[in-house]
C-alpha cells in the first residue's frame, strides 16, 4: 500500500488499524498457468477511486494474456464486474462502502474459456482448448525491414486481441477425422488432402476447402461455425468454390487466422528478427531447404533437409519435430505453408487499419504465410505469400475468444 493508499482510505473514514486490516484481506495474488506453460502472475493492490475499491494491476510479461477477455468478479460480498482494458490493466469496482467488512478470502473470474482463481493464495489454471495455444493480445511491429522485401512493407504497427492458434500444423489424420465426420452432412471438397503419414501436416488443399473443413471441424466439436453463405449467417459454408464467405467474427468455431495473426503469433514474442528465434536459421532449427546464396542461412547441410529427403515430394516432417517458438507453436517456419483468411494485396500495409486488420476488402489471391520446404527467404516470419485460393497448401486454424 503507497501513502496515497493510505491517504484516500483514511479520508474515507477508516483508521490506521482499519486500513491495514483491509489492506491484508485485499491484497491478491493470481496465478494462473496457461497450457504452453507460461505463468500469469501478478500482485493486485487497492486504490480507492470515487468511493469505490478498485483492486488494479499492471501487466506483467505475460499478464496481458488475460486482457480483452470478459470476467465476472464473485466475492466481494456484492455485485461488481472485472474487465480487462486496452492496455491489460484489469480493473474492478466494489461499490459497498464499509469496507472494512470486506471477505474477499477467494474470488472466481470466469472467463467464457476457462476459470482463473483469484484469492490471497488462491491458484488456479487457465486452459486453452486442448493443442492450441493462448496468443496474448497487444501490439506488435508487423513487416520486415531486413531483407528490403516491399510487400513487408512499410513497417507498422498493429494492435491483436487475444485468440487461440492450433499448437500444430493440422496433421493428415485430423483432417481425415473431421473430413469423416463430413458423411451426410452435406461438405463437398475439390481435394481430398495428402500427406506423408498421419503425423505430418496435410497438405495439398485448396482454401475454399479448408474454410469449410474448419466450418465442418467446429460443427464435429459443438462449436458454431464461423463461414456462412449469407449474411444472416443462417446458411453455413458446405459446397462451392465461395471466393469470400460472409464472416461471423464472433462465433467460437474454428477459422483461418487472419495475416496479421499469423504473423504475431509466428514470431512468438520476438521482436525485429527474421525468424521465431533470431536472424539466422539452420536445418536443426527448420525443415527448409537451404542455401549458401542467403548470409543468415547457416546450415551446416544443403539443400533439401538430409533427414527428410526422401525424394517423394513434398518433403515434410513430422508436426512439432523442431523446437517450438515463444507461445509454444510449432512450425511456423518452413515444412508447408499455411493459407490465411486475407485477401492479398501488395499495398495494403500502407492503409491497413491498426486494430484488428484483416485484408483488403478486394483481390483475388489469398495470404500464405510460413514458406514451405523451400529457401529461407520464404520462411521468414514476415515473409508474404500469395496463391490463388484454387491452388494448395496447409492449414492451421485459428478460434477466438
Amino acid at each position: 500500500m503507497n501513502k496515497n493508499d493510505h491517504a484516500a482510505m483514511q479520508n474515507h473514514g477508516l483508521s490506521g488499524d482499519q486500513v491495514m486490516a483491509t489492506m491484508k484481506k485485499m491484497t491478491y495474488r493470481c496465478i494462473a498457468t496457461a497450457i504452453a506453460g507460461a505463468a500469469l502472475s501478478a500482485i493486485f493492490s487497492i486504490h480507492l477511486q470515487a468511493g469505490t475499491i478498485a483492486p488494479s494491476a499492471g501487466p506483467g510479461s505475460t499478464m496481458v494474456t488475460l486482457e480483452q477477455i470478459h470476467h465476472r468478479l464473485s466475492a466481494f460480498n456484492g455485485p461488481s464486474v472485472l474487465d480487462g482494458s486496452t492496455n491489460g490493466i484489469m480493473d474492478g469496482y466494489y461499490d459497498n462502502t464499509t469496507l472494512d467488512t470486506v471477505e474477499p478470502d477467494l474470488v472466481a473470474a470466469n472467463i467464457r474459456t476457462g476459470v482463473v482463481i483469484f484469492g490471497i493464495t488462491g491458484t488456479g489454471t487457465f486452459t486453452p482448448p486442448q493443442n492450441m495455444v493462448l496468443i496474448p493480445a497487444g501490439e506488435f511491429v508487423m513487416g520486415d525491414a531486413l531483407d528490403n522485401t516491399s510487400a513487408s512493407l512499410p513497417l507498422h504497427t498493429n494492435y491483436i486481441s487475444a485468440f487461440y492458434m492450433d499448437q500444430y500444423e493440422v496433421t493428415k489424420a485430423l483432417w481425415d477425422e473431421v473430413k469423416a465426420f463430413n458423411g451426410g452432412n452435406g461438405y463437398q471438397y475439390t481435394n481430398p488432402g495428402l500427406g506423408k503419414a498421419t503425423n505430418h501436416p496435410v497438405h495439398t488443399v485448396n482454401w475454399y476447402d479448408v474454410v469449410k473443413w474448419c466450418n465442418a471441424r467446429s460443427e464435429m466439436e459443438g462449436l458454431t461455425p464461423v463461414y456462412y453463405t449469407n449474411e444472416n449467417f443462417t446458411a453455413v459454408y458446405k459446397r462451392d468454390l465461395l471466393l469470400s464467405p460472409y464472416i461471423n467474427w464472433s462465433a467460437n468455431g474454428y477459422r483461418l487466422p487472419t495475416e496479421a495473426e499469423w504473423e504475431k503469433a509466428a514470431r512468438g514474442g520476438v521482436s525485429s528478427k527474421r525468424f521465431p528465434w533470431g536472424n539466422t536459421i539452420k536445418h536443426s532449427d527448420a525443415n527448409y531447404r537451404s542455401s549458401a546464396s542467403y548470409a543468415y542461412d547457416t546450415s551446416n547441410t544443403r539443400d533439401y533437409h538430409p533427414i527428410f529427403y526422401d525424394l517423394i515430394s513434398p518433403y515434410t516432417s513430422p508436426v512439432g519435430y523442431f523446437a517450438p517458438n515463444g507461445y509454444g507453436l510449432y512450425d511456423m517456419t518452413g515444412n508447408v505453408s499455411e493459407w490465411c483468411w486475407d485477401l492479398y494485396g501488395s499495398s495494403y500495409y500502407s492503409s491497413s487499419p491498426s486494430t484488428d486488420p484483416n485484408g483488403p476488402s478486394s483481390g483475388s489471391f489469398r495470404v500464405v504465410r510460413g514458406g514451405d520446404t523451400s529457401l529461407a527467404p520464404n520462411a521468414t516470419v514476415a515473409r508474404r505469400g500469395k496463391r490463388n485460393p484454387i491452388q494448395t497448401g496447409g492449414v492451421r486454424c485459428a478460434r477466438g475468444l
